[in-house]
């Protein structure tokens, strides 16, 4: 489950960028305009949000350039250590349009064109910005998947666009955002139960605070929406919107058999006839002392992974997290303990405050702050029945 969710924090939008020949920078024509592209959600993990890039096209001068904010490179330095510590660089990639329409087409995935109402000086200043930022000194950012992304770029350049050319930036319609961040995602990864449990697992509190309606803009799609609704001192933001790859069978996310949810009852159903049958002989078996090792192994494992994501690395959203309430690190230590047909005096009083500490998780469950994944209940309720068992 932890495995998926690193997986997708730092591929949900990522492209390995490519060597593209791309046009030199030139002066744009009074009819230059600009678009922003949507790219509709795929198959695959790293394409599960969607992707949004912008398009500067120029008829007088044959430009037709895309700007990308959700690339890296695999060459960086000790890559697997960014990787995995959360300060890996994504860069500003640039290719031709033509290529992006080849591509998209090729991965099935539908691509939408809003064309944006904005006077040529602001064109002009997005496209000095955005060539400036794609210089190999300037491209580079740390990427945050909530708060730092290829769409929230997009939004910030073209409001700096506006700024700088000396004009307010863009009006959005009367918020009504109340959703927040862990509610925004649940569409996309419906139908994708293990990756669901993995990201609502590994997601902290800063995952639960209401998005604004520019924070919400860390979903393409939701930009997409957002720019339908925004306007500036000229009218509305969107001139035109236009799908310019069209994917017939191409279908939205819909709900999967939540696969990871049956299996932990089922493992919650044989843990009580274990402890059943345990009772009943009077002593642990070996099939007792085998369950209560797997059990706290698995549990301190999800603990580490949680509590090294918490406080090891520079992930903003995956830490406080309440989940190492139930999850604790130190089960992996006492798993050893649990193998063993006598175990120490100190465990009484371990197994006691496990005990009780789960079942206060469970009595909450429903009112944390943070919503705790509701597949794992049955092993939280598991936990509470093993502790309770050992001790007597």
């Amino acid at each position: 489950m932890t495995r998926v969710f690193l997986v997708w924090m730092f591929s949900a939008t990522a492209v390995v960028a490519q060597e593209v020949p791309v046009p030199p920078r030139v002066e744009l024509s009074d009819s230059a305009r600009v678009y922003l592209l949507t790219m509709l959600p795929g198959d695959q993990v790293y394409s599960k949000f969607g992707h949004s890039a912008i398009r500067i096209l120029d008829d007088s001068t044959g430009l037709d350039k895309t700007y990308n904010y959700g690339t890296f490179e695999f060459n960086q330095p000790h890559f697997v250590l960014r990787f995995l510590r959360g300060n890996l660089n994504y860069i500003l990639d640039t290719a031709p349009y033509d290529h992006e329409l080849e591509k998209y087409h090729f991965l099935r995935r539908p691509m939408i064109a809003q064309r944006l109402n904005l006077p040529t000086e602001t064109i002009r200043v997005l496209y000095a910005n955005l060539e400036i930022n794609a210089h190999p000194e300037n491209r580079a950012y740390r990427y945050d998947f909530l708060f730092d992304n290829c769409s929230t770029r997009i939004l910030d350049q073209l409001n700096r666009a506006l700024s700088e050319s000396e004009l307010d930036s863009l009006e959005y319609s009367q918020s009504t955002a109340t959703a927040t961040f862990r509610e925004h995602l649940q569409p996309y990864i419906s139908d994708t139960p293990w990756l669901r449990l993995g990201v609502n697992l590994g997601l902290g509190l800063p995952a639960d605070e209401v998005a604004t309606t520019e924070q919400e803009s860390f979903l393409p799609i939701l930009l997409m929406r957002i720019l339908d609704s925004a306007s500036t001192a000229s009218g509305p933001l969107v001139a035109r919107k236009d799908t310019v790859v069209v994917i017939p069978e191409y279908e939205q996310p819909s709900n999967a058999f939540d696969l990871p949810q049956i299996l932990l009852w089922l493992v919650l159903i044989v843990g009580c006839v274990i402890t059943v049958v345990s009772f009943r002989t009077g002593t642990p078996g070996t099939s007792t002392r085998v369950l209560d090792t797997l059990l706290f192994a698995v549990v301190g494992f999800v603990g580490l992974v949680l509590t090294l994501l918490w406080f090891a690395t520079q992930h903003e959203v995956t830490g406080p997290n309440l989940n190492v309430l139930w999850a604790w690190p130190t089960h992996l230590f006492v798993a050893w303990w649990l193998r063993a047909k006598k175990a120490p005096r100190w465990l009484i009083l371990y197994l006691s405050a496990t005990a009780a500490t789960c079942g206060l998780v469970l009595i909450g469950w429903l009112f944390w702050p943070q919503p705790l994944p509701t597949p794992l209940l049955p092993l939280v309720i598991l936990l509470v029945i093993r502790a309770t068992a050992r001790l007597k």
